[in-house]
C-alpha cells in the first residue's frame, strides 16, 4: 500500500469540484457564507450530531440522504438557524430552492448546513444576494476562501487534501471543517466536508465515513460540550473515472485510510484551534475492562475543568486526573492504577511514583504538546481522545455576545 501524499486545495483538491466563500452581511464584516459543488451528480453520505435538539438544516440534510446523491452544499457561518421552529426550516428550504435555482439543479441535489448563534431566523434576503455573488465566484480554486468563510470563532481556516494510488490510477480526497468550541461530538463535530473523485457507491461511502468520523472526529473534545448543528458531509463524484470502489475492492482499504487521514488530520486542527488552548494534549487510556470503559475513563480525564485548568497553569496535578478516572463509571482498582505524562512516570499503583519530582512533570506539562497515558491493568481495553487546556480566554470567548 502506498503512502497518501499531502496536496493543496482543500475541498477543491479532487477533480471536479468548484467553490467559493463570500460575504453576505450575515457578519458584519468577515466571509460568511461558503458554496461547494460537484460538477457532476456525486455520492453523498452524513452524520450529525446526536443532541436530541437539532437545527433545521440537520434535519433537512438528515431526509435528502435518502436520494444518495449530491451537486452542492451551501453552508452559512453566524446564524445556526436553530430553535427557529418551522420559520428556520421554511429558510433553510428557501435558500436550497435559490442555490439549486442557480446552478440549474433539482433542490433534491442541494443540502444546507449553518452554524452560529443558536435562536436567529436567518437573513434570507441576504444569504440569496450573497448566492448570486458566491455561484459567479465558483472556483476549483476556491477551497480556501469556502474554508475561511464557514469560520465562527475559529483563528485559521481548517484544510486538508491527500492524494493516493490505487491500481495505477490518482486519486484525491479533500477536506475542511470548522469549529473551536462545543466541542465534544458523537457521530460527528461542528461542521466538516470531505470531497473525492474517487468512483465509490453511497452505502459504502457512508460505511466509510462513519469509520473515519469515529476515527478522527469522534476522537476529540474541547469543551465536552455538543452542539445543535453538527454535520459531517462526504460527496464522492467519481471525476478519477475507473472501477467503483467498494468493501472487497482491493483498493478499498487504501481508500479507507486515505479518509480517515482527513478526517484525523482536521480533528486535529479543531483541537489545536479549540477555543483559547495553549495545550494539545493525548489522553490515552489502556488496561480498561473494556472498550467502552477505556472511553469512559479518557473523556472524563479530557472534560475536566479541573484537570484542564491545571494543564494551562503547567500543575502537574495527577490527583484531579485519577479521581476523573474514579468517577468516570469505568471498573477501576485504585492500586493498579498508572499515569504518565510523556512517559515519565506519575503515579504507581495508585500512588505517587517513587523518585518522580513535581518539578520532573512540570517540564512535561509545560510543553504546547504532551500525552497523559492511563493504565487500569484491568483487561485489554483502550480508547484515545484529544484534547486541549482551559484558559482565561474561553471564558471570554463564551462570556461575549456573538456577532
Amino acid at each position: 500500500m502506498k503512502e497518501t501524499a499531502v496536496i493543496e486545495g482543500g475541498v477543491t483538491a479532487p477533480g471536479g469540484f468548484r467553490a467559493a466563500g463570500v460575504h453576505c452581511g450575515i457578519k458584519a464584516e468577515k466571509p460568511d457564507l461558503a458554496l461547494i459543488v460537484s460538477d457532476r451528480p456525486a455520492a453523498i453520505a452524513g452524520v450529525f450530531t446526536t443532541n436530541r435538539v437539532q437545527a433545521a438544516p440537520v434535519r433537512i440534510c438528515r431526509e435528502k440522504l435518502a436520494g444518495r446523491t449530491a451537486r452542492a452544499i451551501v453552508i452559512n457561518s453566524g446564524s445556526a438557524n436553530a430553535c427557529t421552529g418551522a420559520a428556520g426550516r421554511a429558510d433553510a428550504e428557501e435558500i436550497v430552492r435559490v442555490t439549486a435555482e442557480l446552478l440549474g439543479v433539482e433542490p433534491a441535489v442541494v443540502f444546507p448546513c449553518s452554524t452560529g448563534t443558536i435562536g436567529r431566523r436567518l437573513p434570507v434576503d441576504k444569504i440569496k444576494a450573497g448566492l448570486e455573488l458566491a455561484v459567479g465566484e465558483l472556483s476549483a480554486a476556491g477551497g480556501a476562501a469556502a474554508a475561511r468563510a464557514i469560520m465562527t470563532t475559529d483563528t485559521v481556516p481548517k484544510q486538508y487534501a491527500v492524494r493516493f494510488e490505487v491500481e495505477g490510477r490518482q486519486l484525491s480526497i479533500g477536506g475542511m471543517a470548522k469549529g473551536a468550541g462545543m466541542i465534544e461530538p458523537n457521530m460527528a463535530t461542528m461542521l466538516a466536508f470531505l470531497t473525492t473523485d474517487a468512483p465509490v457507491e453511497a452505502q459504502g461511502l457512508q460505511a466509510a465515513v462513519k469509520r473515519a468520523v469515529d476515527a478522527g472526529f469522534n476522537r476529540i473534545s474541547v469543551d465536552g460540550d455538543r452542539s445543535t448543528n453538527d454535520t459531517v458531509l462526504a460527496i464522492a463524484n467519481g471525476a478519477s473515472g475507473g472501477e467503483v470502489l467498494s468493501p472487497g475492492h482491493t483498493g478499498w482499504p487504501v481508500f479507507c485510510s486515505a479518509l480517515e487521514d482527513v478526517s484525523r488530520r482536521l480533528a486535529f486542527e479543531i483541537v489545536r484551534d479549540g477555543e483559547g488552548a495553549t495545550r494539545f494534549v493525548t489522553v490515552s487510556v489502556a488496561g480498561a475492562a473494556s472498550h467502552a470503559d477505556a472511553d469512559r475513563a479518557a473523556r472524563a480525564v479530557a472534560n475536566s475543568l479541573l484537570v484542564k485548568t491545571s494543564w494551562y497553569g503547567g500543575d502537574p496535578n495527577w490527583g484531579r486526573v485519577i479521581d476523573a478516572v474514579g468517577y468516570s463509571g469505568a471498573d477501576v482498582d485504585e492500586s493498579r492504577v498508572e499515569i504518565a505524562y510523556d512517559g515519565v512516570c506519575a503515579v504507581l499503583g495508585g500512588t505517587a511514583a517513587p523518585g518522580v519530582t513535581q518539578e520532573d512533570l512540570g517540564r512535561v506539562i509545560r510543553r504546547r504538546a504532551f500525552a497523559v497515558e492511563i493504565n487500569l491493568h484491568l483487561g485489554n481495553g483502550e480508547a484515545v481522545v484529544y484534547t486541549c487546556d482551559c484558559s482565561e480566554e474561553y471564558v471570554r470567548i463564551n462570556s461575549a455576545y456573538m456577532t
